[in-house]
């Protein structure tokens, strides 16, 4: 069993349509629960991030880094940061852009810094890059190829029911299910 929670911000629509891949990726593995808690709502949840045994950030990229409302929740860590309530807890972390590239490293580098800051042990994505000498990627996951958290790329004239494709999806609940999976395990101290 493992208690996830997914902390996220999304300005548009499509980094929720991640944050709900990524719950039900938690969900898929058997015993474990997962809460989305939006930034704007996160004053009311302090208490269950402290509870939980894994938490995965989301956030929209936007000028090459993370959104300034995930940001501030970010920042709003900083009143309980000398406590360390989130010391060894798993954290993982997703983004999305509406250019291919969009610099979506930099956020998922920007999640995980944060996450060391407060003392958690970070959990990369376990899917090899999908390859395609065609530009299909025929459902493959991890079609953009990122090893350190799930990435997508809407386009931005589409609306969330449109994007992110499915395959940025897939992995996105890859990387929930691998979390759940991981936290499960270092709670009843398996190896």
């Amino acid at each position: 069993m493992s208690n996830v929670v997914v902390v996220y911000h999304s300005g548009y629509g499509h980094t929720r349509v991640m944050a709900e891949a990524v719950a039900d990726g938690v969900q898929r593995y058997p015993g474990s629960t997962c809460r989305l808690i939006a930034v704007q709502d996160v004053d009311e949840h302090w208490d269950r991030l402290h509870q939980a045994d894994a938490i995965i950030f989301g956030a929209p990229t936007y000028m090459g880094s993370a959104s300034a409302d995930f940001k501030g929740f970010m920042d709003a860590t900083a009143s309980f940061y000398l406590a360390q309530p989130w010391r060894d807890k798993l954290a993982a972390g997703f983004t999305n852009s509406g250019c291919l590239c969009g610099d979506k490293l930099n956020t998922l580098l920007q999640m995980a810094v944060f996450a060391a800051q407060h003392s958690m042990i970070w959990v990369g994505l376990d899917v090899l890059p999908a390859r395609s000498a065609t530009g299909e990627f025929d459902g493959q996951l991890n079609r953009l190829g990122s090893s350190l958290g799930a990435m997508a790329q809407s386009n931005v004239e589409q609306s969330p029911q449109q994007a992110p494709p499915a395959e940025d999806c897939r992995t996105a609940a890859q990387l929930g299910e691998r979390v759940a999976r991981l936290a499960a395990r270092m709670g009843r101290g398996a190896d």
